[in-house]
């Protein structure tokens, strides 16, 4: 279906405005995706919705493809490359019709193909498209399972560097290079993304080698290496990264960058550590198509995203975000980046390191060993006419001094802090060496964030918890009674874990005179905590509550990121 025929039609239906359609069209041709991808990108309309339209309009039926077992015999009919062309699949035959799944059932291009190729005759069912490009990574796995990735090596054929080797690099290099290692990295690699891993960790012990995935927040194992493989592996993940296969004695850190179909770009950020048994390296996966841009979508409640929002946008003073590592400062950060995001405006951001591209924004690398630290890349960006600035993280008292000054000046400074709390941060700025009336002054507001699972929406069931648990974890005694509380029974869809996704849990903590008066009279963080609830401002662990009456978490996701309110 071409774009303006589909366009015309969901317009025709009043499922989407001609204003929507516009900016579909731009990410589309942006993201090299199908319209209809990017009109579901964007949240104009609903997967579902989609096909159950187009199912409507063609007289085709529409299908789950998740309720689906394909037999292998079918899929063989129809070339993968054929498959991943028209983002087709198909799923069952009846004698001579075969019976394919389409998210485009108008093409007539595609059917005849598949016609020509199979010499069956050709029935259509729809089906979203996202299920359809799951199900062909699926179905055709080119890099096969684990297990027969781990079937390749044999003892006898294979005889890769061991530790009395080392120094033999080109052995190394050679073996880093044979197609079996390279196959099970590239196994990796591509798991972890169908597995939505955020991180992959690769890492040697005395007896053992094991790979881990992060999915949802938590470390998961998925395969345990052969021992003897651990070098040719690390070293083929630091030729990927262009690192330094001789150097295992420090840490090292790069990026490898991978191209996908429909020109889908990944990147993972890699760091290797020399270990006691050797080199640790961890991966990254930085997902640029997945990126969650929208602060409606991040989870703030709406009274916490309006404060969010009101202080983004004053011209200048202080935005700090704080959070443990992995707990979506960046993604916070990028977000109200993106909203800021126009010509009107000059932003510079010094990032360690920089994750994600922007146009419009100009955004520095940091490189501490030629003396480009947060501190310098700041004090270069205030002789550069800046509107906004982002610095990645505030380590040391310099770069909070030059920050704090440079928001107390006419612009408008965000930035992370690594603390467990709003109210804390406020004692670590004073530790660091800033004066409290600075900190007063400059400060607009300070959002604290940790990322907790979300219950799996396909397994989700109510679960009776004892009265006593859920006061104990914060509530009154008439909340929990009229709660109902929600968890994940496990399915095929979560992998069995019941969890499914994130979802952020925010404490925004404005400052508000009563607070700015609280800090020039020395208080201390529960003065300030006590203070700001007084005011309005949700804990982390009321915030989290929220999201568990929502029924969008569980109270186990509750007891694991939030502490108590004392």
């Amino acid at each position: 279906m071409s774009v303006s025929r589909l366009g015309e039609l969901l317009i025709r239906n009043q499922m989407i405005s001609d204003d929507q359609l516009a900016k579909a069209i731009s990410e589309q041709k942006r993201e090299g995706i199908r319209l209809g991808a990017a009109l579901i990108q964007l949240g104009y309309v609903q997967e579902h919705d989609l096909a159950t339209f187009l199912s409507k309009h063609y007289g085709v039926p529409s299908i789950d493809l998740k309720e689906f077992d394909v037999d292998p015999a079918v899929i063989k009919l129809v070339p993968a490359e054929v498959a991943q062309k028209y983002q087709l699949l198909p799923i069952n035959r009846a004698g001579s019709t075969l019976i394919v799944a389409m998210s485009d059932p108008s093409n007539i291009f595609a059917i005849d193909d598949i016609k020509f190729m199979t010499g069956y005759n050709v029935e259509v069912v729809v089906a979203a498209e996202a299920a359809i490009k799951d199900a062909i990574d699926i179905y055709y796995d080119q890099s096969a399972s684990m297990a027969d990735a781990l079937g390749e090596f044999d003892d006898i054929d294979l005889e890769l560097v061991g530790d009395e080797d080392l120094e033999n690099i080109n052995e190394l290099e050679k073996a880093s290079e044979d197609a079996p290692v390279v196959k099970l990295v590239n196994l990796i690699l591509t798991d972890a993304i169908k597995k939505k891993a955020s991180d992959i960790h690769i890492e040697p012990y005395e007896h053992m080698f094991r790979v881990r995935y992060r999915i949802d927040g938590v470390l998961y194992e998925v395969m345990k290496p052969p021992r003897k493989l651990k070098n040719a592996i690390t070293s083929r993940l630091k030729i990927m990264a262009n690192l330094d296969i001789a150097e295992r004695r420090l840490p090292q850190d790069g990026r490898i960058k991978i191209k996908m179909a429909r020109n889908q770009e990944m990147d993972y950020r890699v760091n290797c550590l020399p270990t006691l048994f050797g080199e640790k390296v961890v991966l990254r996966l930085l997902d640029k198509s997945n990126l969650q841009l929208d602060m409606t979508k991040l989870g703030y409640e709406e009274q916490a995203l309006k404060w969010f929002k009101h202080e983004i946008h004053k011209p200048f003073g202080m935005v700090l975000v704080t959070g443990p590592t992995g707990s979506g400062k960046t993604v916070s950060l990028y977000s109200a980046l993106s909203e800021l995001n126009k010509v009107s405006e000059n932003i510079s951001t010094a990032e360690d390191p920089v994750e994600f591209n922007f146009a419009g924004i100009n955004q520095v690398q940091m490189h501490e060993e030629i003396g480009l630290n947060f501190a310098a890349a700041l004090r270069a960006f205030l002789r550069q006419d800046p509107d906004i600035i982002m610095i990645g993280e505030i380590r040391d008292f310099e770069t909070a001094e030059i920050g704090v000054k440079a928001a107390l000046t006419g612009h408008l400074v965000l930035s992370t802090l690594h603390t467990n709390d709003a109210p804390s941060t406020v004692n670590r700025l004073l530790n660091m060496g800033i004066e409290p009336f600075l900190v007063a002054s400059a400060v607009n507001l300070i959002s604290a964030q940790r990322l907790g699972r979300r219950v799996c929406a396909a397994c989700k069931e109510p679960v009776k918890h004892p009265l006593e648990a859920l006061t104990t974890a914060g509530l009154s005694e008439d909340e929990a009674r009229k709660m109902t509380v929600y968890k994940g029974r496990g399915c095929a869809e979560c992998n069995d874990t019941g969890y499914r996704g994130r979802v952020g849990f925010y404490q925004v903590m404005p400052m508000f005179e009563p607070i700015r008066e609280a800090i020039l009279a020395g208080a201390n963080t529960a003065e300030i905590k006590e203070e700001s609830m007084r005011l309005g401002v949700k804990t982390m662990r009321q915030a989290a509550l929220t999201k568990m009456a929502e029924g969008v978490t569980t109270l186990e996701e509750v007891l694991r990121t939030t502490i108590a309110d004392s």
